[in-house]
């Protein structure tokens, strides 16, 4: 005869306790990882106002019931919608990452841990408007680049060491924990309240990664993240009530997360929480690409300028051997058709062969309009993926982090070109002094695309102020990017 199961409620399973913690109680000191949250929310912002520009994305922004404002609602960037905070974080959310430009964290587990902000800026804006409408004061933005810091920390702090795709979840699993912990912190949650609220995160339902991969890649991916910080400000909120939590949501025999989700596994973990992940966050800088690819696009690119010297064209080449990393190949080494821009901006092979046919790769070059030249695919025909010990190693290596690709061209004459390698891409920590002022250009020309230019000079004179951003009103800061 099988042994009752004790009904006895256990303490809080120590992960969770973990993330409360550090998010109630550790101080952020760094300057440096200040200075890179700064950077990250512009350049987030700014991939922000550039999907704005495609109706695939704004048709799905604004009030859920159309026409509706909020009092003391918060903003959208770059719109004139006022929205209930869970709303404007699927807004914000969406329109962040719906261009697969903002940043990126490549672990065990990858993702974007920018897409927090939606519902961290959302609340924070709510709070702000609440806050003035009561006589009180608002939020500042130094609060929300120290829950960028420590939303970072978190969803990347986890992924280090544990894959969740490997199990078929999505990484977004990662923003709605994140989000839920920093904005149950904005919202004032007592400590029981917010292991409450983070044991509701893990106890929800999960995105399964069937929009990343063939034969099913499509659009969700873009707005996947919008829907899990958005659901995270509404599990903060639920908690705020009292509603109760679930203490051993990861741990519970046959029902927890790790028995039914994760192979029975439970989480490791390499560090503890600090600034690291904000400190050495990969940029999407110069092209709009999966991270695992941006590597291979800047050497496609000297590619592209030495075939011109040479004078050959791209009809000429007979092979191309792409030396990467295990990660490349497992999510973006891809045969046979690609049925929509979702589908091209995940196959190293198309983003190769844009820049090598017309050197450059932007968001444009993903539609079909682009895509319809019969080039790229010929091309991506004649390219093969292999696997490099080393750069795997690497790529997994704390101290190095890096995402390394090297292209050899074969040319049907026998004639080939030297290897070119690229192992740190231009968003990477060791190379910020060369990255940091081409990020501020990309963020001058997304600011153009959506306001005038006495408005871009209001937005540029304070975002790129470290000490006035920090000091400046959540409420007042949004309201500049309001049309």
């Amino acid at each position: 005869m099988s042994a009752p199961i004790s009904n006895v409620r256990p303490d809080p399973d120590s992960v969770l306790v973990d993330i409360v913690d550090y998010v109630l109680d550790f101080p952020i000191g760094s300057t440096l990882a200040l200075d890179t949250a700064r950077n990250c929310l512009i350049d987030t912002l700014g991939c922000g106002l550039e999907a704005l520009t495609y109706p695939a994305c704004t048709k799905l922004m604004g009030p859920i019931v159309p026409g509706t404002i909020v009092p003391n609602g918060a903003k959208v960037p770059g719109t004139a919608f006022q929205l209930d905070p869970v709303q404007a974080a699927f807004n914000i959310g969406a329109m962040i990452r719906w261009l697969d430009f903002n940043d990126t964290w490549l672990a065990a587990e990858w993702g974007h841990p920018s897409d927090n902000l939606g519902g961290i800026l959302a609340t924070a804006d709510w709070l702000s408007r609440s806050a003035i409408a009561a006589g009180k004061k608002p939020l500042t933005m130094k609060d929300v680049l120290i829950g960028m810091i420590k939303a970072h920390e978190i969803q990347g702090c986890i992924a280090l060491e544990n894959s969740f795709n490997k199990v078929g979840l999505d990484h977004v699993l990662l923003v709605k924990l994140a989000s839920t912990a920093v904005v149950g912190q904005l919202i004032g949650l007592t400590r029981d309240e917010l292991i409450n609220a983070v044991s509701q995160a893990f106890v929800d339902g999960h995105a399964l990664r069937t929009y990343r991969h063939a034969p099913n890649t499509g659009s969700r991916k873009s707005w996947a993240a919008g829907d899990a910080t958005s659901r995270a400000v509404r599990l903060a909120l639920i908690a705020k009530t009292g509603e109760m939590g679930y203490p051993s949501v990861l741990t519970a025999k046959t029902w927890g997360f790790y028995d039914v989700l994760f192979k029975g596994n439970a989480f490791r973990f390499q560090r503890p929480y600090g600034s690291y992940v904000m400190e050495n966050v990969l940029f999407k800088i110069s092209f709009p690409a999966e991270f695992h690819a941006q590597t291979a696009v800047e050497a496609a690119m000297t590619l592209h300028a030495q075939l011109a010297a040479a004078g050959k064209r791209v009809e000429d080449i007979k092979k191309i051997t792409i030396r990467t990393h295990e990660a490349a190949i497992r999510i973006i080494d891809k045969k046979g058709p690609l049925n929509n821009p979702a589908d091209r901006d995940h196959c190293i092979q198309y983003m190769i062969a844009v820049p090598l046919i017309h050197g450059r790769l932007t968001a444009v070059d993903y539609e079909d309009s682009i895509a319809q030249d019969a080039r790229l695919d010929v091309l991506r025909a004649k390219m093969e993926c292999v696997e490099d010990a080393q750069f795997t190693k690497d790529y997994h290596d704390p101290e190095k982090r890096s995402i390394a690709n090297a292209l050899t061209v074969e040319f049907n004459d026998g004639s080939t070109f030297d290897e070119v390698v690229v192992e740190y891409p231009i968003g990477h920590k060791r190379r910020r002094k060369d990255g940091i002022p081409l990020l501020v250009e990309k963020f001058k020309t997304n600011l153009a695309r959506r306001f005038p230019v006495k408005q871009q000079l209001a937005i540029l004179d304070v975002s790129l102020d470290q000490a006035r951003l920090e000091a400046m009103p959540v409420n007042e800061y949004v309201d500049l990017y309001v049309i």
